[in-house]
């Protein structure tokens, strides 16, 4: 029995060790099978649509980094195993994959992206293929917004929009940023573009809206795109679109936020104590008989004692740099975007705060957004667009910078007890610039409330055939007040000021939209748009002013307890206008394009007689892309050839300019006085619209498979019938009146090219964007030929900068000469434009204006694998600026301090800067001095992040993650800043530079982007 088991165990036991041995070399061959598999040459060739083949396509083993490109012939040859798959990109077409399975060859053939030509572009009243259109619009998106950490939304556009120019002077918070498109066309009328929110004219700004909340920004710029907005869109059209939710059903949940400091990117170069004192003892310089310059005057002569103590014990009093700070920003938003088959919504909370570089200035804004878009039934469907901000800003009109620009070094600005000295010269007119600073002595504040829904209600009645109603309430609550105390510059120990502005507006918008849409035998596409709209304005304001508060902490809260009102003021401005607007686009085969437009506009600014204005436009575009003879031409993806003309009006008059007004006028009558009233203005009933005719030619091209696209655009707009104030002689007692007089014309050419440098197979692209525009703006007709008084030039811009041109400085080997001149050694020399010996009003001549010659931005993108950087570079080059920061902080007469200047002296000959005098509170024709290149070009902005890989933000419980960092405006390239210790050079069209402006600053920041 024994034996029988033994046996049998042993024949179990060598049964198991074959059935051992037969499962690993199973295994072992397996292994090797796939060990063989794993090494396999997979080869194959890859083309287009037509056949031809690609080179260059990136091939990759998905989840690897083994990867290939197809060569000149479109093969390429990898190795792969049959559970792997093949990953085929190429720029311009859609992405591919393949599983490789058995396969030792494989052949694809990709399809071209048709989702990058026929991008769908917001127009008015409705969306157009990008391949469709026929007027000149560009674009900015979400993600281009988002690089930059911004402010407020015009920011986005400056250098990202041909033809937009984009300006900004100091960095003062809260700041809203000039746009012009285009030019100017009048020069009484604003040039503001109008903008559209989800659909909806807006009458206030912009700047309430937060940029995150923001999904695309459309520019209209010729008259084809901006007819149907008529009157309200003489000056260019700016479409925004905000973000809505989505029908996955799942939501998502976003946060966003970044937080930085800011510094001056110039620290400014006033005089020291030792210059201050050189440059007055230079001012005090004796003369002699004969009227040539003698020596110094002793110093207990020139100096009070203040400053010869000053002297004495080498004080300096940096007071500019003792207002400045370290600022900082700050930015939050969070929201939340989902819905369902029938309910989409987006809901967003956002806070921004801004604390400037100099104190007392800053900028807070709160928003609160909700969209909703619901579907009620198939037919019909209703939503809103709505946004509730907050904001307050401190500092609006205050600058304590121009006090401490001008004050006296040599003053002692602290007391023995270390308290602030208020007058620390014995100069009356100047206090202490760090008494300003002082909390509660100066309060500058203005508070917005503003509500704004756009409301709509979309019915298909038949197939294709929908109508929509728009309504758009906007209401806004502005409140400012102003306190200034006895401690303070403004009140210099006189009894403290207050006052308080309020304004209310309510504007709001009804549309009626009839949009029909359909195709016809799948070659002709028809689009029919007919708007009602009636938009109006209720704009109310009431104030006071007042003096002598028995108690500096009431500030602006008790007016009642004033001892002196000062001045009681409050106005009701309205105005309305009712528009009627059909629109035509008819396509054939996707290759000719028509747009027609006509649109009423009737303004209740105008009187009976010319109320109404009627503007029409047309377009034409040709697809030459999708022309049989163009189809061979594989290196052209897309040509499409534009032209628009048409007419837009401008009602350019504030409300009641048509009417004759009434002014109070006080008058005696006996020994008492009273008041009148007496006509102040005369009414004009038959005042009729601007009108501006636009011919635009432009193309759009893509090539190389969408490595390189872009347009090309030439326009021309003449504006006629100008609203100008015409002169009067006095003696009929009114010395102007406004009439349609005059002409401007704004001609140029503007380019937008984007091209993909790099897209190779390990993950590194590198793509560029620019933009550049060229502008010449001009008068082409006024009444009176030449208008010096306000200067206004036939064949130049709207603003010139005319004066006397210097030419140098007097020396003194000039004596007589200039004293021929009626000038004196050291002062300005000026050119005799007219040779008459003499200096006058004759002289003058045109230097430049606030145009510039050429103006445009360069991105630069890259992308490694989960990094990516980018820079953006703005430029604005040939324009010419007026410095008032140099006219009120270069006056050499030794009372106030002054910028660091190489000014003349009998030992120091130079030709830039005329001698000090005390004679003069300013140099003579100091005008002449302050006219600079306003030429630059800034690095508006760096930006460097690292997304996280999708399984690493999962892991954390987020659907993606983002951090970055950026530096904003790290750097000016300027020769007013480098030669002329100027400050930053970017400022309005009008070429005026703010002699207190708040200096530019750079800001770091670090922020990140979040959804789960």
């Amino acid at each position: 029995m024994k034996k029988t088991r033994l046996r049998d165990t042993a024949g179990l036991l060598k049964r198991r060790l074959w059935q051992s041995m037969l499962v690993r070399s199973s295994l072992a061959l397996c292994f090797l099978f796939f060990a063989m598999q794993s090494v396999a040459q997979v080869t194959g060739t890859v083309s287009d649509e037509s056949g031809e083949s690609l080179p260059g396509v990136s091939v990759v083993v998905k989840g690897t980094t083994v990867g290939t490109t197809t060569d000149a012939t479109g093969s390429y040859s990898i190795q792969a195993n049959p559970n792997q798959t093949l990953s085929f990109s190429f720029v311009g077409y859609v992405a591919q994959e393949v599983v490789v399975g058995n396969r030792n060859v494989i052949n694809v053939s990709l399809s071209t992206d048709a989702a990058a030509l026929d991008e769908v572009v917001v127009v008015g009243y409705g969306t157009q293929k990008k391949s469709q259109l026929t007027g000149a619009i560009s674009t900015v998106k979400a993600q281009d917004i988002k690089d930059l950490p911004i402010e407020n939304t015009q920011q986005a556009l400056q250098g990202r929009v041909a033809g937009v120019d984009v300006m900004q002077a100091g960095s003062k918070p809260g700041t809203q940023p000039r746009v012009v498109i285009r030019g100017r066309r009048s020069p009484n009328a604003s040039s503001d573009p109008l903008y559209v929110l989800d659909g909806i004219p807006l009458a206030g700004g912009i700047g309430d809206i937060n940029p995150n909340d923001i999904a695309s920004m459309e520019v209209l710029k010729d008259a084809s795109a901006t007819a149907i907005y008529g009157a309200r869109g003489a000056n260019g059209v700016v479409l925004i679109t905000s973000r809505r939710g989505s029908t996955t059903g799942k939501p998502t949940i976003f946060y966003d936020a970044y937080y930085g400091i800011s510094e001056a990117l110039n620290t400014f170069e006033f005089m020291n104590g030792e210059q201050f004192a050189a440059a007055k003892r230079e001012a005090y310089r004796l003369k002699n008989a004969d009227g040539t310059l003698g020596d110094l005057r002793p110093d207990s002569e020139v100096f009070t004692d203040v400053e010869l103590d000053g002297i004495a014990a080498g004080r300096s009093t940096d007071y500019v740099n003792g207002l400045l700070r370290q600022g900082n920003r700050m930015n939050h938003s969070f929201g939340v975007a989902g819905g369902s088959e029938k309910t989409k919504y987006y809901m967003s909370l956002n806070y921004y705060k801004d604390n400037g570089i100099i104190y007392n200035q800053d900028y807070g804004r709160s928003v609160l957004r909700v969209n909703l878009d619901h579907q009620l039934s198939k037919n019909i469907s209703m939503g809103m667009s709505s946004f509730i901000n907050y904001s307050v800003r401190n500092g609006e009109s205050f600058n304590p910078l121009g006090g401490a620009m001008r004050e006296n070094p040599l003053g002692v600005p602290y007391n023995p007890d270390g308290s602030l000295n208020f007058l620390p010269t014995e100069d009356g007119l100047r206090s202490n610039p760090f008494s300003e600073i002082v909390e509660g002595a100066n309060v500058d504040r203005r508070r917005t409330n503003r509500m704004f829904s756009g409301l709509y209600a979309q019915a298909q009645i038949i197939d294709g055939l929908t109508y929509r109603l728009n309504f758009g309430p906007d209401f806004q609550i502005d409140k400012r007040d102003v306190f200034q105390g006895r401690f303070t510059n403004a009140r210099r120990l006189a009894p403290p000021r207050a006052l308080t502005d309020n304004a209310t507006r309510f504007n709001y918008t009804i549309e009626n939209i009839l949009n029909y849409n359909k195709n016809f035998g799948g070659k002709h596409d028809l689009n029919i748009t007919a708007v009602q709209s009636l938009q109006k304005d209720n704009f109310e304001t009431n104030g006071i002013t007042v003096q002598d508060i028995p108690s500096e902490t009431q500030q602006f809260y008790n007016f009642g307890n004033a001892a002196i009102i000062e001045n009681v003021r409050s106005n009701l401005e309205q105005w309305a206008i009712l528009s009627y607007m059909g629109r035509i686009n008819y396509g054939f085969n996707d290759k000719y394009l028509l747009t027609a437009t006509l649109r009423a506009d009737g303004a209740s600014r105008f009187g009976a007689n010319t109320k109404w204005g009627y503007f029409p436009g047309v377009a034409l575009a040709w697809n030459l892309s999708s022309e049989e003879f163009m189809k061979s031409v594989s290196a052209v993806d897309m040509a499409k050839v534009r032209v628009s003309y048409g007419t837009i009006g401008n009602q350019a008059i504030s409300p009641y300019q048509t009417q004759g007004l009434l002014s109070k006028v006080p008058y005696n009558f006996g020994d008492a006085a009273y008041f009148g009233y007496a006509p102040s203005t005369i009414g004009n009933p038959d005042l009729r619209w601007e009108s501006s005719t636009t011919f635009n030619v432009g193309l759009d091209f893509s090539l190389f498979r969408g490595r390189v696209y872009g347009t090309l655009e030439y326009y021309d707009v003449t504006t006629s019938d100008l609203l100008l104030s015409r002169n009067l002689p006095p003696s009929i007692g009114f010395t102007q009146v406004t009439t349609n007089v005059g002409a401007t014309r704004n001609n140029g050419i503007e380019g937008t090219f984007s091209t993909v440098n790099v897209d190779n197979r390990n993950g590194f692209k590198w793509s560029t964007d620019f933009q550049f525009f060229k502008n010449k703006e001009q008068f082409v007709e006024l009444p009176n030929g030449d208008d010096e008084g306000n200067g206004w030039f036939i064949g130049q811009p709207l603003s010139v900068i005319y004066d006397w041109e210097k030419i140098g400085i007097w020396q003194s080997n000039e004596f007589d000469e200039a004293r021929s001149y009626g000038a004196e050694v050291g002062e300005i020399k000026i050119r005799d434009v007219n040779g008459d010996g003499a200096y006058s009003g004759a002289d003058r001549v045109i230097q430049g204006s606030g145009i510039p010659k050429f103006s445009g931005g360069i991105t630069n993108r890259f992308k490694f694998n989960n990094f990516d950087f980018s820079f953006f570079v703005y430029a604005r080059l040939g324009q010419k600026i007026r410095s008032n920061f140099h006219t009120s902080n270069n006056t050499l007469f030794g009372r106030y301090n002054n910028i660091v200047v190489d000014y003349w002296t009998p030992s120091n000959p130079t030709n830039e800067t005329p001698r000090p005098n005390q004679n003069q509170e300013f140099p003579v024709r100091n005008s002449a001095l302050n006219i600079f290149d306003g030429s630059f070009v800034k690095i508006r902005n760096i930006n460097f992040g690292y997304r996280f890989a999708p399984e690493v933000a999962n892991k954390m419980g987020m659907q993606s993650l983002r951090l970055y960092s950026s530096i904003q405006q790290p750097f000016i390239f300027a020769p007013f800043v480098s030669k002329y210790n100027g400050i930053d050079p970017e400022t309005d069209i009008d070429a005026s530079l703010d002699g207190n402006v708040t200096p530019s600053a750079w800001t770091a920041t670090v922020g990140i982007n979040v959804t789960f």
